[in-house]
């Protein structure tokens, strides 16, 4: 018999963590800033381990670049992929990042970009530099999840399964929904860590490039299924048929992935 749905109340928690001389410290600016000391501490790992051709000190200009490709290219993204009408006529707000608004496929392409640039400066492989990123990265989409669920956006789509919950924003319908952002914390960040990290221990580690693609290739997969459990953006439907602009771009992310491991693959064997 199907739980009643008081029986999984939203928890309702505060987005705003606390305050400080009057500026609110909101959980999904927490988040940010976790998943970025995790990486950095993880990192500093791999380069003790000698997984990653940089000194613990370097540590900290790899996460500096990371995080100037995210927040610009994750800004840049929202823009041209989700709502680029709507600021193309209001200029003045695409700056306004504390109002909400970053892409992970936008995200990942400003890392991408940023982390070139950085090995290129230090003189390392570009595809070392990826392959430690995918190492690291899944424990910050874990907490920054987890801070979409406590803002109650990006909700899934109406449900009657046991665990569905009715979001408190208007714009949800009160009506239960898919809590699809901890579908994404659990298999974009928990259980794509347990299997990218056990991976740095196997062959594939020794194939440069070929821990990214498996994490374009993982993550792209993934995200793409439960999209069809996530509503997609109001403004915009579907894009391609039944398909979201999230799987449209998460297609483009496994084909990536796939050429990336099957060109390793060649490489190697050559």
């Amino acid at each position: 018999m199907p739980l009643n749905l008081a029986e999984i109340p939203f928890p309702n928690i505060d987005p705003v963590a606390f305050t400080v001389f009057g500026f609110e410290i909101r959980w999904y600016g927490i988040a940010y800033v976790a998943a970025f000391l995790l990486a950095q501490w993880l990192l500093r790992r791999l380069a003790r381990e000698k997984l990653l051709p940089l000194s613990e000190r370097d540590v900290g200009d790899f996460i500096f670049f990371a995080m100037i490709g995210t927040i610009v290219g994750g800004r840049l993204g929202y823009i041209l992929f989700y709502k680029f009408s709507y600021y193309f006529e209001h200029p003045a707000e695409v700056l306004q990042v504390w109002r909400g608004g970053l892409s992970f496929h936008g995200g990942l392409i400003g890392v991408i970009a940023a982390l070139a640039l950085f090995a290129r400066k230090r003189g390392v492989a570009i595809a070392q530099i990826l392959d430690a990123a995918a190492l690291v990265v899944t424990p910050g989409i874990l907490c920054v999840r987890l801070a979409n669920f406590i803002n109650g956006e990006l909700w899934g789509r109406p449900s009657d399964v046991p665990w569905a919950m009715v979001f408190p924003t208007a714009e949800a319908g009160g009506v239960p929904r898919h809590p699809s952002q901890l579908y994404e914390a659990a298999f974009e960040g928990a259980l794509m860590f347990v299997v990218l990290w056990n991976a740095r221990k196997t062959k594939l580690a020794s194939i440069q490039g070929a821990l990214f693609g498996l994490f374009l290739l993982l993550y792209g997969a993934g995200r793409f299924i439960i999209e069809f459990a996530r509503e997609p953006d109001q403004h915009l439907g579907t894009v391609l048929g039944p398909l979201s602009m999230g799987q449209v771009l998460c297609t483009a992310m496994m084909i990536l992935g796939t050429l990336l491991l099957l060109r390793r693959r060649q490489a190697t064997a050559a």
